[in-house]
């Protein structure tokens, strides 16, 4: 029985770290670009040799 109150704990615990690298990566703007991916295939890389 004790068991599964330390698999809750632990698992709290990473679910706690995996909301925390969300709203830490939302804040630092990782998402706020959401059209130039879906259209950056389209356009041709200039190769310079």
């Amino acid at each position: 029985m004790a068991v599964i109150f330390i698999l809750i704990g632990i698992s709290l615990l990473v679910a706690c770290g995996f909301l925390f690298a969300f709203l830490w990566a939302n804040r630092d703007g990782q998402f706020d670009d959401d059209y130039s991916p879906s259209v950056r295939i389209l356009f041709e890389d200039d190769e310079t040799e």
